[in-house]
């Protein structure tokens, strides 16, 4: 008896121990929970567009995201494409949406995208010529000199809104000119060969971006109010508030200006520095900025 006594004592002891030994797991493990950069559970999926401006935001974004304790992907598309993977859920930010431009996907897809913060206003957007074509400061100037530019403008990828815009001022405006849809750097590597032998060339511009550092260009205004001023957006799938509510209320903080942008561009592409060490040096010089956002 006495001994059966003592063996239901032993393992009423055991059983203590390990009662109290899970509970200071588990307090342990809630206390880790609310260090700052604590690793989570959640992935942020970025949509990257091959436009230099996408760059710079998504890399500041990826790298704050990652110091919050988030594993953040990228997956590389054409606009319409992200907007998609948006909608689905396989992507859930974007930190390059162009508006008005990019109202149309927005509108789309309402039901699952969201408008979550402007990154900057006022960038401006269109088509350029370079500044020694003095005669040519209007779309409408173009109309009977379409044979100057061997009747091409060229423009980025096919799948742009900005290439379906483009597209819609030639039908307006009744201009005999092709669209040449190409890649960013094709774009680019055809105006420059052009502009170097001072020819006549037209091809689609943005700000931020180096070209306006780089070339002596001007934007085509135009009275049917085509490429209107844009300003820049972060876009998200809806359910990134519940899913990852840190991640949400940072980006919907977010902010940048145009000019940090495009000073960051020239760094990476002009002078070869590396995105994530230019957008560590960003965060770096701007913690005041960085803790507003993250609301540290």
């Amino acid at each position: 008896m006495k001994k059966a006594l003592a063996g239901l004592m032993s393992v009423l002891f055991l059983v203590l121990i390990v009662g109290c030994s899970s509970d200071g797991d588990t307090n342990n493990s809630e206390g880790k929970g609310d260090e700052a950069g604590e690793s989570k559970d959640q992935t942020i999926t970025f949509g990257v567009t091959p436009w230099t401006s996408t760059v710079p935001p998504t890399e500041i974004a990826t790298l704050i995201l990652e110091d919050m304790g988030y594993t953040v992907e990228h997956t590389d598309a054409d606009v319409g494409s992200v907007f998609m993977g948006l909608s689905r859920g396989d992507i859930d930010v974007f930190m390059d949406s162009w508006f008005p431009m990019h109202q149309v996907h927005l509108d789309k897809f309402s039901d699952s995208v969201e408008d979550t913060a402007v990154s900057y206003p006022e960038a401006e957007t269109g088509w350029v010529v370079p500044k020694y074509m003095e005669d040519i400061n209007t779309i409408e100037d173009l109309k009977g000199n379409e044979d100057l530019f061997d009747n091409k403008m060229y423009g980025i990828e096919e799948g742009a809104s900005a290439t379906k815009e483009s597209k819609e001022m030639i039908e307006t405006y009744g201009l005999d000119i092709e669209h040449v849809a190409s890649s960013e750097g094709g774009m680019l590597a055809q105006a420059q060969r052009l502009m170097s032998q001072e020819e006549p060339v037209i091809f689609f511009g943005w700000r931020p971006h180096t070209m306006f550092n780089k070339y002596d260009i001007k934007v085509l205004s135009n009275e049917e109010g085509f490429f209107e001023t844009s300003s820049v957006h972060v876009v998200t799938n809806k359910d990134l508030q519940e899913n990852a509510p840190e991640a949400y209320e940072f980006l919907s903080n977010w902010g940048i200006s145009i000019d940090d942008v495009e000073e960051m561009i020239v760094k990476i592409e002009e002078e070869d520095q590396e995105p994530q060490d230019v957008a560590r040096e960003w965060i770096e010089n701007n913690q005041d900025k960085v803790s507003e956002m993250t609301g540290e």
